[in-house]
């Protein structure tokens, strides 16, 4: 099976578990079978979000959803019964150290859901824990190794958080980390997961201020023999419109970048009007699909500019 990935991906991503169950709902811990049934039930409102993107035009073959087993009930299923790409992932949720989710049982749960992509986040400073990398690396090269060993696609969620002193040497903003450290550090991490020998075909990468840093990261995800049809999609972070536009214009006139995987920044506001009784079922879903719609439009639009 040749690495890496062809066509478009607008990815409508809410694989989200700890982070979902505790910021949304205010729930610590394991959830009850209700809290479940509660929490499954707001994912099921994004996915009919998606199903109103599908109505309204969004591209066959280029549109998925990124969900999981937890709380994703029969969106799954559903969604490769009406042609969505699907990607879940394998990754336990709230680490900051990768593992898998269900331990030496993660090959059972890809086969039992069949998904085009299996995705995994991936916390990785090249500066920072060297010990805490090496393991992680190890994992992910297990998962790689038998991913591809089984003729599937492997995407791989990477962020880069700061070190404490990359941090001060920028005065503390974020901003400037993000500009001024990050992009070349997302290079490194690259490399060096890539010289650990771990394949990935599709990259879901934080997006970049300069298109001159898309453009290296492209290249790096594509150097070396084999690689030169792997690709990059970008994510959201929760970020403003404004911002995630931004990295949107900076990357897709870059070769090597297909679209993006966006989440939070799609849905977060329109389920929270729902939760809190201020907009219908109904008003939030078609939210949830314009704010989806918007995206592809800002992206095309740059990509032919």
């Amino acid at each position: 099976m040749a690495l890496g990935y062809d066509g478009k991906l607008y990815i409508l991503a809410f694989d989200h578990r700890g982070s979902f169950q505790k910021k949304m709902f205010g729930i610590a811990g394991d959830p009850t079978p209700e809290e479940t049934a509660t929490i499954a039930d707001a994912k099921r409102l994004i996915y009919e979000g998606m199903e109103l993107a599908v109505e309204r035009g969004a591209e066959a073959g280029a549109t998925g959803v990124l969900v999981d087993e937890q709380f994703g009930s029969d969106v799954p299923s559903q969604a490769k019964a009406n042609g969505l790409k699907l990607a879940m992932p394998v990754e336990k949720s709230g680490q900051n150290e990768f593992d898998f989710q269900y331990g030496d049982d993660f090959g059972a749960h890809i086969e039992q859901f069949d998904p085009d992509f299996s995705k995994v986040l991936v916390r990785f400073n090249p500066d920072g824990d060297a010990e805490m990398n090496a393991r992680q690396l190890s994992r992910l090269k297990r998962l790689a190794d038998w991913l591809h060993a089984n003729d599937r696609l492997f995407l791989f969620e990477l962020l880069v958080p700061a070190e404490d002193d990359q941090l001060a040497s920028v005065g503390g903003e974020v901003d400037r980390y993000d500009s001024e450290l990050r992009p070349e550090l997302m290079r490194r991490a690259i490399e060096e997961i890539q010289d650990f020998g771990i394949e990935v075909d599709i990259w879901k990468i934080e997006g970049v201020d300069a298109q001159a840093d898309a453009q290296a990261l492209a290249a790096q995800t594509r150097s070396g023999e084999g690689r030169e049809n792997v690709v990059c999609v970008l994510l959201g972070r929760g970020a403003s419109d404004a911002k995630v536009d931004h990295w949107l214009r900076e990357a897709a006139p870059v070769d090597g970048f297909v679209g993006f995987a966006i989440g939070r920044s799609i849905w977060w506001d329109a389920l929270r009007g729902f939760l809190d009784g201020t907009l219908p079922r109904e008003r939030a879903a078609s939210q949830v699909a314009d704010n989806y719609l918007r995206f592809i439009r800002v992206y095309e639009q740059q990509e032919v500019a």
